[in-house]
């Protein structure tokens, strides 16, 4: 098991946290189409926060439950920096946990 699973796991617990703080975590899925979307983050047919929880947070905890290789690299800052620039204040606990995230999957096994 790659050493940085606990630390992953626990981020991806905060990022949830922040989602739901915000008030951007959502009760209703979308539609198995814009679920579909082959674009980056599915930005043809998702707001980034509904990536973040609809497509993102499961994936990645398919891959601690299962042990399954983690990606390589992450740039999910960078997306994060662009779609709340105009709420920088009310972003700043999302974004940091999506730092750490892209910190730790950087990190050399």
């Amino acid at each position: 098991m790659d050493d940085r699973f606990l630390a992953i796991a626990e981020h991806l617990l905060l990022i949830e946290r922040e989602l739901r703080q915000q008030g951007w975590w959502q009760d209703v899925p979308p539609s198995a189409e814009a679920l579909a979307s082959v674009e980056p983050f599915s930005v043809d047919t998702l707001d980034f926060d509904q990536w973040l929880q609809w497509i993102f947070l499961p994936r990645m905890k398919t891959i601690i439950e299962q042990d399954l290789p983690l990606p390589n690299a992450s740039g999910i800052l960078a997306m994060a920096e662009m779609v709340y620039a105009d709420r920088p204040d009310q972003s700043r606990g999302l974004r940091a946990s999506l730092a750490r995230f892209d910190e730790l999957i950087g990190q050399v096994r």
